[in-house]
Protein backbone atom coordinates (compact mmCIF):
# COMPACT_ATOMS: atom_id res chain seq x y z
CA UNK A 1 0.00 0.00 0.00
CA UNK A 2 0.96 3.52 -1.02
CA UNK A 3 2.22 6.12 1.70
CA UNK A 4 -0.78 8.16 0.11
CA UNK A 5 -3.64 5.93 0.37
CA UNK A 6 -2.11 5.61 4.20
CA UNK A 7 -2.36 8.93 4.73
CA UNK A 8 -5.36 9.86 3.23
CA UNK A 9 -7.26 6.77 5.22
CA UNK A 10 -5.63 7.90 8.55
CA UNK A 11 -6.91 11.43 7.38
CA UNK A 12 -10.72 10.43 7.10
CA UNK A 13 -10.54 8.17 10.41
CA UNK A 14 -9.26 11.45 12.18
CA UNK A 15 -11.73 13.55 10.73
CA UNK A 16 -14.40 10.74 11.80
CA UNK A 17 -12.86 10.87 15.58
CA UNK A 18 -13.67 14.77 15.92
CA UNK A 19 -16.86 14.61 14.90
CA UNK A 20 -17.98 11.93 17.27
CA UNK A 21 -16.09 13.44 20.12
CA UNK A 22 -17.61 16.53 19.80
CA UNK A 23 -20.93 15.02 20.77
CA UNK A 24 -19.37 12.52 23.94
CA UNK A 25 -18.23 14.20 27.36
CA UNK A 26 -17.61 11.54 29.97
CA UNK A 27 -17.88 12.76 33.33
CA UNK A 28 -17.67 10.77 36.79
CA UNK A 29 -21.06 9.31 37.14
CA UNK A 30 -20.42 8.31 33.44
CA UNK A 31 -16.77 8.13 31.99
CA UNK A 32 -16.06 7.87 28.63
CA UNK A 33 -15.25 4.03 27.45
CA UNK A 34 -12.38 4.86 24.43
CA UNK A 35 -10.85 2.48 22.08
CA UNK A 36 -7.73 2.09 20.26
CA UNK A 37 -6.80 -0.53 18.76
CA UNK A 38 -3.17 -1.40 16.61
CA UNK A 39 -2.12 -4.12 14.02
CA UNK A 40 -1.58 -6.39 16.98
CA UNK A 41 -3.11 -5.02 19.99
CA UNK A 42 -6.35 -3.79 21.39
CA UNK A 43 -6.61 -1.20 24.35
CA UNK A 44 -9.62 0.49 26.19
CA UNK A 45 -10.04 2.99 28.97
CA UNK A 46 -12.18 4.80 30.81
CA UNK A 47 -11.75 8.42 31.02
CA UNK A 48 -13.52 10.99 33.41
CA UNK A 49 -13.25 14.18 31.02
CA UNK A 50 -14.27 16.52 33.59
CA UNK A 51 -11.27 15.49 35.69
CA UNK A 52 -8.72 14.87 33.12
CA UNK A 53 -8.06 11.55 34.35
CA UNK A 54 -8.09 7.39 33.52
CA UNK A 55 -10.10 5.74 35.79
CA UNK A 56 -9.29 1.97 34.43
CA UNK A 57 -8.11 0.34 31.39
CA UNK A 58 -7.64 -3.00 29.97
CA UNK A 59 -5.54 -3.96 27.03
CA UNK A 60 -4.20 -7.20 25.21
CA UNK A 61 -0.47 -6.93 26.16
CA UNK A 62 -0.55 -6.48 28.99
CA UNK A 63 1.56 -9.16 31.45
CA UNK A 64 -1.76 -11.01 32.54
CA UNK A 65 -3.52 -11.08 29.56
CA UNK A 66 -3.91 -14.48 28.90
CA UNK A 67 -5.31 -13.59 25.28
CA UNK A 68 -3.19 -15.37 22.77
CA UNK A 69 -2.57 -13.06 19.47
CA UNK A 70 -3.59 -10.04 21.07
CA UNK A 71 -5.26 -8.06 17.71
CA UNK A 72 -8.09 -11.02 17.28
CA UNK A 73 -11.82 -11.06 18.13
CA UNK A 74 -11.18 -13.22 20.93
CA UNK A 75 -8.93 -11.35 22.74
CA UNK A 76 -11.01 -7.58 22.26
CA UNK A 77 -14.01 -9.66 23.84
CA UNK A 78 -12.00 -10.70 26.98
CA UNK A 79 -10.66 -7.55 27.28
CA UNK A 80 -13.81 -5.90 26.84
CA UNK A 81 -14.58 -8.25 30.22
CA UNK A 82 -11.65 -7.35 31.82
CA UNK A 83 -12.14 -3.71 31.72
CA UNK A 84 -16.22 -4.32 32.91
CA UNK A 85 -14.38 -6.28 36.32
CA UNK A 86 -12.38 -3.27 36.48
CA UNK A 87 -14.67 -0.98 36.01
CA UNK A 88 -17.09 -2.32 38.61
CA UNK A 89 -14.27 -2.68 41.21
CA UNK A 90 -14.23 1.30 40.51
CA UNK A 91 -17.59 1.50 41.09
CA UNK A 92 -18.55 2.73 37.20
CA UNK A 93 -21.46 0.50 35.80
CA UNK A 94 -22.77 3.16 33.13
CA UNK A 95 -20.47 4.69 30.57
CA UNK A 96 -20.46 6.63 26.94
CA UNK A 97 -18.98 4.60 24.10
CA UNK A 98 -16.38 6.32 22.45
CA UNK A 99 -15.39 4.27 19.04
CA UNK A 100 -12.18 6.40 18.45
CA UNK A 101 -13.31 6.90 14.38
CA UNK A 102 -13.14 3.36 13.66
CA UNK A 103 -16.76 1.17 12.39
CA UNK A 104 -18.64 -0.36 15.32
CA UNK A 105 -17.22 -3.96 13.42
CA UNK A 106 -14.97 -6.65 14.48
CA UNK A 107 -12.69 -6.04 17.00
CA UNK A 108 -14.37 -2.89 18.37
CA UNK A 109 -17.88 -4.59 18.74
CA UNK A 110 -16.43 -7.56 20.09
CA UNK A 111 -14.69 -5.27 22.82
CA UNK A 112 -17.73 -3.70 23.39
CA UNK A 113 -19.92 -7.01 23.48
CA UNK A 114 -17.54 -8.37 26.24
CA UNK A 115 -17.72 -5.06 27.99
CA UNK A 116 -21.52 -5.50 28.22
CA UNK A 117 -20.81 -9.03 29.04
CA UNK A 118 -18.91 -8.42 31.87
CA UNK A 119 -22.05 -5.31 33.68
CA UNK A 120 -21.11 -2.42 31.72
CA UNK A 121 -24.33 -0.25 30.49
CA UNK A 122 -24.34 2.09 27.52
Amino acid sequence: MNMGRIKSRLERRTRRKRGIRKGLMGGPGMPRLTVFRSAKHIYAQLIDDLAGHTIASASSNEKDSDSSGGGNIDSASEIGKKLAERAATAGVSRVVFDRNGYRYHGRVRALADGAREGGLKF
